[in-house]
């Protein structure tokens, strides 16, 4: 458990940034093509756990060192202890797995994933769970889990991708566990855009700080709904969106946005 500001931890398993209301995370083990381990995952989970109670973080970008994203579970550290685990040892792993992604969809703040080069199992499962991706023209993205006796269905997968990407397209990546290459994924609408793999985490910071710059609380509503939305008919959207909506007429931001168009200036957000 992570208590106070991001600014002032200290990550052991990932690398951890922060510059401004932007944190940075960085999956640093570069040649391995940057594999999850059992520590690496609870460290990402207390991270976007503490997230929420973090008000100078506005915003998140993941990306991977070395020229790749991340190549899923490590073979070694991961995948042959499971060999030796029972049922409810395995149970305990795909919940601590899936917990990850609930903290990404439970933060308030954005999270940006630029992605470059491998990108695959856990890797495309934590590229999904954001909220935004950039990648690169060089990218493969692959939900490989079915190419070790697995099924699609890991972390979220069959729920999220099929709303990014489509039912018809998210099956053939399920079922099939080939790679989608970066200007596929473009046209797909995995990818917001591509950019140059030397560019893409600048890309990445420039877009998360222009978020930050925005209405926090806002923000975060927005992500809000996002999720909650998918279950609801469209009258019940509106009806959520209304309240939603007007709470966010209640907060001093909406104000200033309000003073600032009337000084024929630009608004300054400060989340509140």
């Amino acid at each position: 458990m992570i208590t106070g500001p991001l600014a002032d931890y200290a990550a052991q398993h990932v690398k951890l940034e922060v510059s401004g209301a932007v944190a940075k995370l960085t999956l640093n083990r570069p040649e391995r093509k940057n594999p999850l381990t059992f520590d690496s995952y609870a460290e990402l989970t207390a991270i976007f756990r503490a997230a929420v109670h973090d008000d100078a973080v506005r915003a998140f970008v993941v990306t991977g060192a070395g020229g790749n994203f991340c190549s899923g579970g490590d073979v070694h550290e991961i995948i042959g202890p499971l060999l030796e685990r029972d049922t409810r040892g395995l149970m305990a792993f795909t919940a601590m797995t899936g917990d990850l992604v609930k903290a990404m969809r439970a933060c308030p703040q954005p999270i940006i994933a630029a992605v470059d080069g491998i990108c695959a199992g856990a890797g495309a499962i934590i590229a999904m769970a954001s909220d935004l991706r950039l990648g690169t023209a060089r990218t493969k993205v692959a939900f490989l889990f079915n190419r070790v006796g697995l099924a699609g269905c890991d972390m979220g997968a069959c729920a999220i991708l099929p709303r990014i990407i489509g039912q018809g397209r998210a099956s053939e990546l399920l079922y099939l566990g080939r790679s989608l290459g970066g200007e596929e994924g473009l046209a797909w609408g995995f990818f917001n855009a591509l950019h140059a793999p030397e560019a893409v985490q600048d890309a990445a910071a420039e877009m998360a700080r222009g978020i930050a710059e925005g209405p926090a609380f806002a923000h975060a509503m927005t992500k809000r709904m996002l999720a909650m939305e998918w279950a609801m008919s469209i009258e019940q959207a509106i009806e959520a969106e209304a309240v939603a909506q007007a709470l966010c007429m209640t907060t001093q931001d909406f104000r200033r946005a309000f003073d600032a168009f009337v000084a024929k200036q630009r608004p300054v957000f400060k989340g509140d």
